[in-house]
C-alpha cells in the first residue's frame, strides 16, 4: 500500500443469488463498470451489507475481482469489526492483495467505550499486521455504531502511527464534525472523506480528499464531475444536479432502492436480493422511485447487461 488514495469511492453494493449467496459473476461486473466511470471501490462498506457477510465471503470476493484485473490499488476494502481477529485477518489480507488502504470500522457491540479502548483496538491490529504498506482510514459511523470516532481518538493514533492512520470517512450527517475533521487534521496530511456528494463543494475547499458515498454506485460519472470541477464555471451546477439525485435516493431504504434501481437497468431481477434482516423495496415504493429518476433525467449510461 504505496499511493495515497483519492476521489470518488463507491462502497460496492453485493449482489446475491436468490439463495442469499454472494453472486460474484455480477460483482465484478458492477465493479468493473465503476472503473469504467473513472471512480474507486470501497469494497465491503455499509452500503455492500458488510455486516451480512463472512470473513471468508469477503476473502473470496476480494480475491475473485483481483483474478479478474481489477486493479488492487483502485481498492480500499472494510476490514474493521467487532473481532479483532477478524479485523487482523482481514487487514492483512488486504495488505498482501496490494489494496491502497483500508477503511476500518471501531468494534461496535460495546458501548460506551473510551477512546483508550479503541485506540488499544485500532493499536493491536496495527501491531499484529505489522506492515508500512498499512494504510488505515478511520470509519465514523455513529448512527450505526454508536461507537464514535472522536477527534482525540484520531489525535491519538496520529501521535502514535502517522504513517499508518492517514485518513478517515466521515458518516456521521454533521457538516460541523466534517469541517473539524477538516480543520484540525487536513494540514498535516490526514485524508479526510465525507459520506455525501452533497458535501463535495463545501469540503473541497478545507481540503478533503474526495467523498466515499454511497450513490457512486449508480451516479458515479455525475458525482466524479462534481469532484473534479467544483470550482469551475459549472460546479454549481453539478453539484445541484448530483444533489437532486442523491436527495431521492436518501428519501427512501437507499440499499434497497439502489439494488432496485440496477436490477431495472440491468434487466436482472435477482439484483433486487438483500440479505436480511434487510427486506427488498416494495414495488409500489420502487414505483415512486423510478419515476421521480426518470423525471430528474437519471441514466446509468453503458450498464452491462448481466
Amino acid at each position: 500500500m504505496n499511493s495515497r488514495l483519492r476521489g470518488v469511492f463507491a462502497p460496492v453494493l453485493t449482489p446475491f443469488k436468490e439463495g442469499l449467496e454472494p453472486d460474484v459473476e455480477r460483482f465484478i461486473a458492477h465493479c468493473r463498470w465503476l472503473i469504467s466511470q473513472q471512480v474507486n471501490l470501497a469494497i465491503f462498506g455499509t452500503n455492500s451489507e458488510s455486516a451480512s457477510l463472512s470473513v471468508d465471503e469477503r476473502i473470496a470476493m476480494t480475491d475473485a475481482i483481483l483474478q479478474a484485473d481489477i486493479p488492487a490499488e483502485r481498492l480500499m476494502p472494510g476490514t474493521g469489526g467487532c473481532s479483532i481477529t477478524d479485523a487482523i485477518r482481514l487487514t492483512r489480507h488486504a495488505v498482501d492483495s496490494g489494496a491502497s488502504g483500508v477503511l476500518m470500522l471501531p468494534p461496535f457491540y460495546f458501548k460506551g467505550v473510551s477512546d483508550e479502548g479503541l485506540f488499544a483496538y485500532y493499536a493491536e491490529v496495527i501491531e499484529r499486521v505489522a506492515s508500512d504498506r498499512l494504510k488505515i482510514y478511520l470509519y465514523h459511523i455513529p448512527q450505526l455504531t454508536q461507537v464514535p470516532i472522536t477527534l482525540n481518538l484520531i489525535a491519538m493514533l496520529r501521535t502514535r502511527y502517522p504513517d499508518t492512520v492517514v485518513g478517515a470517512k466521515d458518516s456521521s450527517g454533521n457538516w460541523d464534525n466534517t469541517r473539524a475533521m477538516l480543520e484540525h487534521f487536513a494540514k498535516d496530511g490526514f485524508d479526510v472523506f465525507p459520506a455525501s456528494e452533497s458535501l463535495l463543494s463545501r469540503a473541497l475547499p478545507l481540503g478533503a480528499t474526495g467523498c466515499i458515498s454511497a450513490t457512486v454506485n449508480v451516479n458515479p460519472a455525475g458525482i466524479q464531475a462534481v469532484y473534479e470541477g467544483w470550482n469551475g464555471p459549472q460546479g454549481r451546477v453539478l453539484q445541484a444536479k448530483a444533489d437532486v439525485i442523491r436527495n431521492i435516493f436518501q428519501a427512501t431504504a437507499m440499499i434497497p432502492a439502489m439494488k432496485r434501481v440496477v436490477a431495472e437497468f440491468s434487466k436482472q431481477p435477482s439484483w433486487r436480493v438483500v440479505r436480511p434482516p434487510l427486506c427488498a423495496l416494495s414495488d409500489a415504493a420502487a414505483g415512486d422511485l423510478l419515476r421521480m429518476l426518470a423525471e430528474a433525467g437519471f441514466d446509468m449510461p453503458g450498464y452491462p447487461k448481466i
